[in-house]
């Protein structure tokens, strides 16, 4: 089944977005820098993958024997895999990281070496998530297991009254997925819906060739070696190696789903024709939520993903130059009427969009949606 052909309107005017661009544009001009990344960034890359890699290597040398510094190790592994993953292929997916495309893909190509597979990342991501934000049955970072409900439009079944106690743990095992099944199961729909209908048969059977090898690598590495390596058990060994996963997928979701199920959020759906009645970036200001703007520890840590609106309207512009243009972005926004969704902390975030959580467990239809409005 292929993909079903979704546009934004044309008859709603464009200004706004045009105004954004042309004030972005001249901030980067006037103070004489790159949309890219620079030194700050290339900082960034090595403490984010020193935190990674640096614990791997202590435990795979011998240097700890303890089970609990072992475990230790592993979760900060997890720490440093989130860090990556925010930091570094995140920018470098979305063309940001540098100017130099090479550069771009092959870092964009570390979340392989996280479990993980670039070419379908991007297209769930970067075309699918970005183009169709909260359109259900288009973006995919709203449709997951059927245990949970993050749109409106979703089938709604009793056992969602509590996700908002459950979710937290589903949250932890989205690397997981990556690991094992997701990889497989999200290319073949890609597939089917025409979305990587520039490889022959030949290409698709050697994508899936690569994504096995690179399986097979990762979890030689990951794995098998340790269980050969550390002085702990077997079982052990599989445990640690679900605690760092976990912890990376947790911290992945505590940022990314604040973003975009919340109460601030609409979801709407295309009409008969196949038309969403909005422009794309006024749709991306009415689906999309900042939080913790002036953490900026948060925010170095998350690659400035705690400024959203910023990142969807500007993907190509490296997340370091968030915090400044967020202040353009948000003048505009005020300036055309447009809503310009902002929580203080993360703690908030997280809070607010556990409410949402248990809103969308608790009914089905759509009228409970404003009374959660924050203003």
């Amino acid at each position: 089944m292929q993909q079903k052909k979704v546009k934004y309107s044309t008859e709603i005017s464009s200004e706004f977005m045009q105004t954004a661009k042309a004030r972005v544009r001249a901030y980067f001009k006037d103070n004489n820098i790159t949309r890219y990344g620079n030194f700050q960034m290339y900082l960034k890359t090595v403490v984010m993958m020193s935190l990674y890699l640096t614990p791997y290597i202590l435990m795979m040398s011998g240097v700890f024997s303890n089970a609990w510094l072992i475990l230790g190790m592993y979760v900060i592994m997890g720490v440093g895999m989130a860090g990556v993953g925010f930091s570094v292929m995140h920018d470098a997916n979305h063309g940001a990281y540098s100017k130099n495309k090479t550069l771009n893909k092959y870092l964009g190509l570390i979340i392989n070496i996280l479990g993980g597979n670039a070419l379908n990342w991007k297209i769930q991501h970067n075309v699918l998530h970005h183009t169709y934000t909260n359109v259900d049955g288009l973006d995919e970072d709203i449709k997951t297991v059927n245990i949970l409900r993050f749109s409106p439009h979703q089938n709604h079944y009793k056992i969602h009254k509590f996700q908002h106690l459950y979710a937290w743990f589903f949250y932890g095992l989205m690397t997981l997925m990556w690991v094992s099944t997701k990889d497989f199961s999200q290319l073949k729909r890609y597939r089917s819906k025409g979305l990587v209908k520039q490889f022959t048969s030949s290409q698709m059977g050697f994508l899936y060739f690569k994504i096995i090898m690179s399986k097979i690598v990762y979890l030689g590495l990951l794995v098998v070696l340790p269980m050969l390596v550390l002085p702990i058990s077997i079982w052990l060994t599989l445990a640690f190696f679900f605690i760092m996963h976990f912890v990376a997928g947790l911290i992945l979701a505590m940022v990314f789903q604040p973003a975009h199920v919340m109460p601030t959020s609409d979801f709407p759906l295309p009409n008969k024709n196949g038309i969403i009645e909005n422009n794309w970036a006024i749709h991306q200001m009415f689906t999309t939520t900042n939080f913790a703007p002036n953490n900026k520890l948060l925010s170095w840590f998350i690659g400035g993903l705690n400024y959203q609106i910023e990142h969807h309207l500007f993907p190509n512009i490296c997340h370091i130059h968030y915090s400044k243009i967020n202040k353009i972005v948000k003048k505009t926004a005020l300036e055309y009427g447009l809503p310009y969704n902002s929580i203080k902390s993360f703690r908030a975030a997280l809070l607010t969009h556990a409410r949402m959580l248990k809103k969308l467990g608790s009914k089905k239809d759509l009228g409970w949606q404003s009374e959660l409005r924050i203003d």
